[in-house]
């Protein structure tokens, strides 16, 4: 079990489809659409009007909070519209929505030098440029980087594992931007001084391994690391396990084991911003799946609407009967491709058949399976049916809270009884209910 956590499985992973397509720039049509709420915490407030003209990398809305996000236009052109629009994951949000001029006209960036900065001023400059986690939760990458008692962080554990079926993006980045994301690596250890990085790759990605191991070798605080190939291996907690050996109790966070975890795009996008100058407006991009006609990698500017990504790729060989936002164990179900790519969206998958629509549920035969793969050692059958009868003490009581959302149950069980999502949306519900509790509390 060396360089891995128990628990996990073996998912089809589907990565051949993309891996050795290196991104191809798509350059947006006329509309782009800016959701306010595309990163964890407060949504951001638009500093823009309908009718100003802006310019790509120019800030249109600014973080709402201590957890929230700048958000920048990746386009020239006009604002035409502040309205709710749809959202990948489902739902409506404000969005901010621009007409592009096709001139691509950009803000002055000022680049600089890290050596030469203090750790406020590399702060500032992430914090201003909306760089957020990319592994999915959207969290601001300078709080991330400046965690309460940043002074005793032992470890930084890039996160290289790209465990998630299809996607091949991380995996392009560590390939074809290794150079930068080692500098955003270096730069965040500049953040956390007492600590060292582990870049935990999984072992199905040799090449990866081999660019990263070289530019590494000269670097004495960098490491590059070979964890098992499973899912999910990315997860905070597992890859800590598989990399360093700490392990984290679900009641803690990392930042207590002296520990922060963070995606390679996300300190590829720290060079950006500090290096460079640039603020978070494109991101890589995996179109794949059985119904794609031409699968690839693409560069693609915030805010261009999923359909645009769809037909870049050649559209579908056939129709498909599910569309997904992400990977096949998390990502989320499409219903509308005209929602806006944003910051966390890693991928566009078209599967020509949906698995669990053609699966009828079953009642449980107790046999285990979902415990066994289950990586947080909890007990996935029981939490389901104290969820589906909605007993938020019992549920909280065999720590239903700490689930992960993974999915590995909901994969494994023959009886394909949706654990995952009934887990997921007892969760929810305790989340709401202590949340209005909160706000009872202060009035």
């Amino acid at each position: 079990m060396a360089n891995t956590f128990k628990g996990g499985l073996h998912p089809f992973g589907g990565k051949e489809l993309t891996k050795d397509k290196a991104p191809v720039e798509l350059k947006p049509g006329s509309e782009l659409v800016f959701p306010v709420t595309m990163h964890a915490g407060a949504p951001a407030k638009p500093v823009v009007a309908v009718g100003d003209r802006v310019l790509a990398g120019q800030k249109i809305a600014e973080a709402g909070g201590t957890i929230s996000a700048n958000i920048h236009s990746s386009v020239s052109g006009t604002v035409k519209k502040l309205e709710k629009r749809p959202l990948p994951t489902g739902g409506k949000a404000m969005s901010i929505v621009i007409e592009n001029d096709g001139q691509y006209e950009e803000v002055e960036y000022v680049t600089g030098d890290p050596a030469q900065m203090t750790r406020e001023e590399i702060l500032e400059r992430i914090r201003e440029s909306g760089a957020i986690g990319m592994g999915g939760a959207g969290f601001p990458v300078d709080q991330k980087l400046a965690p309460h008692g940043w002074e005793d962080i032992k470890y930084l554990v890039v996160n290289g594992a790209e465990c998630e079926p299809y996607l091949t993006s991380d995996f392009r980045v560590m390939t074809d931007y290794a150079d930068k994301l080692i500098s955003g690596i270096k730069i965040a250890l500049k953040l956390l001084p007492q600590a060292v990085a582990v870049i935990g790759v999984e072992d199905n990605k040799p090449e990866a391994i081999k660019a990263l191991s070289q530019l590494a070798a000269s670097e004495e605080k960098i490491s590059v690391k070979a964890v098992k190939t499973k899912y999910p291996q990315g997860s905070d907690r597992t890859l800590t396990y598989a990399t360093t050996g700490l392990k984290i109790k679900p009641t803690a966070h990392a930042n207590e084991y002296g520990v922060v975890v963070s995606n390679v795009t996300s300190l590829y996008n720290v060079h950006e911003a500090v290096v460079e100058g640039r603020p978070l407006t494109r991101r890589i991009v995996t179109v794949s799946g059985d119904s794609i006609t031409n699968p690839g990698n693409f560069y693609v500017y915030i805010g261009t609407p999923f359909t645009e990504l769809l037909e870049a790729a050649g559209g579908t060989s056939q129709d498909p009967e599910k569309f997904i936002n992400g990977g096949t164990m998390m990502g989320f179900a499409m219903y509308d491709l005209s929602a806006p790519i944003t910051k966390t969206s890693g991928a566009l998958l078209a599967l020509r058949r949906d698995e669990v629509s053609h699966s009828p549920q079953g009642p449980c035969i107790n046999c285990a399976s979902c415990v066994g793969v289950c990586p947080m050692r909890l007990l996935p059958n029981r939490l389901a049916k104290l969820a589906d009868r909605g007993d938020k003490e019992g549920f909280e009581k065999i720590y239903g809270s700490y689930c992960i959302e993974c999915g590995c149950c909901s994969y494994v069980c023959p009886a394909k009884i949706p654990l995952k999502q009934s887990i997921k949306s007892m969760k929810a519900e305790i989340k709401a209910a202590k949340r209005r509790e909160r706000q009872v509390a202060k009035s």
